[in-house]
């Protein structure tokens, strides 16, 4: 800086387009121009803008995933000598066992006393034999009745509500 006698140990980029020329400036001047560049002075708000996403990936291309001809998870472009990948999409793939209740399903099916696999007609049939058995009405107005039918209901609720959506998608697919 012209009437400076300090040394010029730090140094300020020249400008925006050539940011690897600098000036040389003591500790004070430097703080005095680093305040006053702003390095997108005189640039319209698309040139910011294109700037800022230009800097997001530090200048260099990018291109959407598949873009190149393959998918991310291509099995000849990716390497995987530990078969991780491989592990882990087969327990994705993995089916529920057909034979066996949902685990949702298993005590509102202990409930009713009924076992999987069953059909919306069988649910319903049991529970109507189950409210007429425990009905307060019919045990004397008994709470122990009460509460029992309550639990009956819900488990009714439960699994009427997983084979009717069942059977919805049976119908449409």
């Amino acid at each position: 800086m012209p009437g400076c006698s300090e040394a010029g140990e730090y140094r300020a980029p020249k400008s925006r387009s050539s940011l690897n020329e600098y000036h040389w400036f003591c500790l004070e001047h430097v703080r005095a121009y680093n305040a006053g560049w702003d390095f997108y002075k005189g640039m319209s708000p698309a040139e910011v803008e294109a700037q800022l996403r230009a800097d997001t990936s530090w200048q260099r291309p990018t291109w959407p995933i598949g873009s190149l001809g393959h998918t991310a998870w291509d099995e000849d472009v990716l390497k995987d000598p530990l078969h991780i990948l491989a592990a882990a999409r087969m327990k994705t793939q993995k089916r529920p066992d057909p034979h066996q209740a949902p685990a949702e399903l298993r005590e509102p099916l202990a409930t009713l006393g009924l076992s999987w696999p069953t059909t919306l007609d069988a649910v319903k049939s049991r529970y109507k034999e189950l409210a007429k058995r425990h009905h307060p009405d019919a045990n004397g107005g008994s709470r122990d009745a009460e509460e029992r039918l309550k639990t009956i209901n819900l488990a009714y609720a439960a699994v009427r509500s997983r084979l009717g959506s069942e059977a919805r998608v049976a119908a449409t697919g």
